[in-house]
């Protein structure tokens, strides 16, 4: 709630809109000064770990090489597998710091398959516990339970 009430005056100081990539991801990429705001938990060589700005639930973590590529096949299988390790990585750093019951893991590729920046593979991480689930199983299958993300940052941030 505090990012919706806050999104208004955000916008209004922030002036006239600001060339970017078309991939917030990318733009976070390029930008390692602005880790602690831009919620980067973990950034390596290749790629990173973050919290989700638009969260399916508390918690909820992307994680993308630096290079953006639209589809899995795209990155060279010492990519992908670079990929699927930061993914245990966050799958770790999510179990230690939040203690969910369970972990929904998936890549949405491509616009028709639910992608929101589909030139920027990227992998999910939602925390689950039972009886999580409400009026959002249509469109997510997790209820959006509020919070805010600085918290859970500083959360992940204790346990890398």
């Amino acid at each position: 709630m505090d990012y919706l009430e806050s999104m208004g005056a955000a916008e209004k100081k922030s002036g006239a809109p600001k060339a970017g990539s078309g991939s917030f991801l990318y733009d976070y990429w390029m930008a390692p000064q602005d880790d602690a705001r831009n919620h980067v938990i973990v950034r390596d060589g290749l790629g990173m770990i973050l919290l989700n700005k638009f969260p399916y639930a508390n918690g909820h973590l992307l994680v993308a090489l630096g290079d953006p590529r639209p589809t899995l096949l795209d990155y060279e299988p010492a990519q992908r597998a670079h990929l699927w390790a930061l993914v245990d990585r966050a799958a770790d750093l999510m179990q230690r710091a939040l203690e969910p019951q369970g972990i929904n893991i998936g890549v949405n590729q491509g616009r028709a398959a639910g992608a929101g920046v589909p030139q920027h593979l990227h992998a999910h991480l939602v925390p689950r516990w039972g009886g999580d689930v409400n009026f959002m199983t249509v469109v997510g299958n997790v209820r959006v339970m509020p919070g805010s993300l600085e918290r859970m940052f500083e959360r992940y941030c204790a346990v890398r």
